[in-house]
């Protein structure tokens, strides 16, 4: 304890790592709940699909890896800097609606979509 309070880079450090956990656990109950704060489905079926829902967060967070990866080698970051970036962001999925998948506008297997071009700011 007292290192703890003694030592600001362990307490910066701790810090990082409840702000990924936090981070996880707001994208869980953004994918479980849609945001609503409470289950609302009444059968048991309905229940069971929402709770399975939760397997999304494993496959958005392999998602967001494997094209932050591919993002930080377009823009030259460093791996030391990519230490502190978590895979965790959501805001780029749509929790609500319904979804459309163009089968003509898939890569190809084994391939990436292309990223989106950079903003004018870092492409200065």
């Amino acid at each position: 304890m007292l290192n703890w309070l003694r030592d600001i880079d362990l307490r910066r450090r701790s810090q990082a790592g409840l702000n990924k956990g936090e981070a996880r656990n707001a994208l869980a109950r953004a994918i479980f709940f849609c945001q609503f704060r409470e289950l609302r489905d009444r059968t048991f079926e309905n229940q069971a699909y929402r709770a399975s829902g939760l397997n999304l967060v494993v496959a958005v967070i392999l998602w967001n890896t494997r094209y932050l990866q591919l993002a930080a080698a377009d823009l030259g970051v460093s791996s030391e800097s990519m230490q502190h970036a978590a895979p965790l962001g959501w805001e780029h999925l749509s929790l609500t609606g319904d979804y459309a998948w163009d089968s003509d506008d898939q890569p190809a297997p084994g391939e990436l979509r292309p990223l989106r071009a950079k903003p004018s700011i870092l492409a200065a």
